[in-house]
């Protein structure tokens, strides 16, 4: 793993595809995330695309807040990638496996800028954590969806 990134993966039983629709949709982010900071979408197109704005209802340490992401990185089915005014990325990588399922990994890039900011805040740590949960919550939805 390179510095400043963390990382998980998770195998889901679903295909690429409706785990991609998931994360792609700004509406479900509040449904898949484990970390408990994001309550909602805000404002943005109904599904993400390269170059996309939205904005996110969050909420941290019982405080509410606005946040605005930029999508960064973008291919169909495989990869999204959005940014803040950080400068860190959350990324998901979408690998639809040959024995079934799709492998999805789940990554905080706080390589670009603030890296001590986040090492002294404990947020990789704090991040990994809700990572994990995210993923399993996104495996539960992707999994629970009907073909």
């Amino acid at each position: 793993m390179p510095k400043h990134m963390v990382a998980r993966s998770v195998v889901v039983d679903a295909p690429a595809k409706r785990i991609f629709d998931l994360v792609a949709t700004p509406s479900q982010h509040a449904v898949i995330d484990g970390s408990g900071t994001v309550q909602g979408a805000q404002h943005g197109p109904e599904r993400l695309e390269l170059g996309s704005e939205f904005g996110m209802d969050m909420k941290m340490l019982g405080l509410p807040y606005r946040m605005t992401n930029r999508v960064v990185e973008f291919e169909e089915g495989r990869l999204i990638a959005w940014k803040h005014v950080g400068s860190h990325r959350w990324r998901y990588e979408l690998r639809e496996l040959p024995e079934g399922g799709t492998l999805v990994t789940e990554t905080f890039d706080y390589s670009r800028g603030q890296t001590a900011f986040h090492v002294l805040s404990g947020s990789p740590a704090r991040n990994a954590r809700g990572i994990v949960r995210t993923l399993e919550r996104l495996k539960a939805v992707a999994e629970a969806e009907e073909v």
